[in-house]
Formats: C-alpha cells, sequence, structure tokens
C-alpha cells in the first residue's frame, strides 16, 4: 500500500448526535477486517462508536489510504442519498465498534434532531472541501 496524505474524520459523538439509540451497540470488528467493500452496493451508513477505521481506494495493487475515522465519526452515508455501489473500502484499523444505520433509522433520527441533518452536512461540506483542496494540489 502506499503512504499517502490522509485525512483525519473525528467528530465528538455529542457534535455529530449519531449515537441513534441510547444502549444501541454496534459489531466489534478486528484489526484490518473489512465493514464495508469498494464496488459492492450498500444501503446503509455506519458510526464509528470505539476504535477507527481507515478508508482505502483502489485494487489490491495500488490502494491509497483516503482517511482514518475515529470514535464518533461516521462513513458510508452515499449509499444512503445515492444508489450507486461503494466509492471506497473501510477496514477496522486496530480493534473497533461500528453501528450500522439503516435509511429508515437515519431519516427517524433526523426529524426527532434536525440538528443532526445539520451536523452531517457540515461533515460533508468539509469533506468535500478537503476534496477539492487535494486535487488542487495535484495539479
Amino acid at each position: 500500500m502506499e503512504p499517502s496524505p490522509q485525512r483525519s474524520f473525528a467528530a465528538p459523538r455529542d457534535k455529530v448526535g449519531m449515537t441513534m439509540a441510547k444502549g444501541a451497540l454496534g459489531a466489534l470488528y478486528k484489526d484490518k477486517e473489512v465493514i464495508v467493500r469498494q464496488g459492492e452496493p450498500g444501503d446503509c451508513m455506519y458510526v464509528v462508536q470505539a476504535g477507527q477505521v481507515e478508508v482505502l481506494h483502489g485494487d489490491s495493487e495500488n490502494t491509497q489510504r483516503l482517511a482514518v475515522i475515529s470514535a464518533g465519526g461516521f462513513f458510508g452515508e452515499m449509499a444512503i442519498f445515492e444508489s450507486e455501489v461503494r466509492s471506497a473500502t473501510v477496514r477496522a484499523l486496530g480493534d473497533s465498534r461500528v453501528l450500522k444505520v439503516d435509511k429508515k433509522t437515519l431519516l427517524r433520527r433526523i426529524r426527532e434532531d434536525p440538528l443532526l441533518a445539520l451536523n452531517l452536512l457540515r461533515t460533508l461540506s468539509a469533506r468535500l472541501r478537503d476534496a477539492a483542496g487535494d486535487e488542487d494540489q495535484t495539479r
């Protein structure tokens, strides 16, 4: 795997508001265990409850780390908003606990707490800005 610049998408749980349900526990993943795979269909997003995950893009011969997401951060949200395949592989970076969130649950939580939508948009906006900055640096 080629070392590359990476971003860290971490946010405090209360700021993102993605705890979903009190006491909801996600699945445990061991170091390097794949959570979602690039190219596969997706219909949910994930919230990192403990540990870290890494976001990887590419094939087995040319993989680039795009980001590391820590507890309180989320990934896979594009699958909820679009009917596309996963754009990246995400795997555990050390032992991690990750909560799977389906579209119905996310929409219910947004109705309960509209600030959740704002926090999601802020995070997505920051990711787009970072990606645009990375693209500008390669030109």
